[in-house]
């Protein structure tokens, strides 16, 4: 937090023999359209100023060609569609969130809940808008298998609303969540005194959210 940055998946990244964003990903079709939109989950959610270059948003095959036009045609299948929907809500929830943006460039904004779960290869973290309220818990499964009844710490009690899965069906997921939200219960948890028992769904980003703190 020493600079203002930029989260970057920029246009070195897909030319010159590079390939594209989903074309690096290793994995059947499912697991690659599904490990990108958790990539983009991330990005939007870590502290930083995104920048995504033009085809990654509906998560063209190919590596981009200047002297060829983006391959439009993909988005008329539902894997490509989902991706295109995916960053329309990714870019809302930013947009719409004080917690996603007005402190990107101090720690006051940013907090661990858990970043060495390797053995889960699971990682969660609050954000903080400038009143210091941790309104935002985003929690990221980087594995390919469903993990339930996962238990992260909570700062506040009371009901935490899934406002976006990657995993949802809308966005050609397999649809595992966690039924809208989830209520906390007083169990210690990551150093705060409540926690929420969580659905993780496979290669996927939960945001949860807590809306009533005045």
């Amino acid at each position: 937090f020493h600079e203002n940055f930029v989260l970057p998946f920029s246009h070195d990244e897909v030319v010159h023999g590079k390939g594209s964003l989903y074309g690096k990903i290793p994995g059947d079709p499912w697991q690659k359209f599904a490990t990108l939109r958790l990539l983009y989950g991330y990005m939007y959610a870590h502290p930083g100023k995104k920048m995504l270059f033009m085809g990654g948003e509906f998560g063209q095959w190919s590596e981009w060609q200047h002297d060829h036009s983006l391959d439009w045609h993909l988005t008329q299948y539902p894997d490509h569609q989902g991706i295109q929907r995916w960053l329309q809500d990714l870019n809302r929830l930013y947009r719409n969130t004080p917690a996603l943006h007005e402190v990107d460039f101090h720690w006051d904004g940013f907090q661990w809940v858990d970043g060495s779960d390797f053995e889960s290869s699971v990682i969660s973290f609050l954000r903080k808008d400038k009143q210091g309220r941790a309104s935002i818990l985003v929690v990221c499964n980087f594995t390919p298998v469903v993990r339930t009844n996962y238990r992260v710490g909570a700062p506040y009690p009371g009901y935490w609303h899934e406002v976006l899965n990657s995993d949802a069906a809308v966005y050609g997921g397999s649809g595992q969540g966690n039924l809208g939200g989830r209520d906390t219960k007083p169990i210690p948890m990551h150093g705060m005194e409540q926690s929420l028992s969580l659905n993780l769904p496979p290669l996927g980003v939960v945001v949860l959210e807590k809306q009533d703190l005045g």
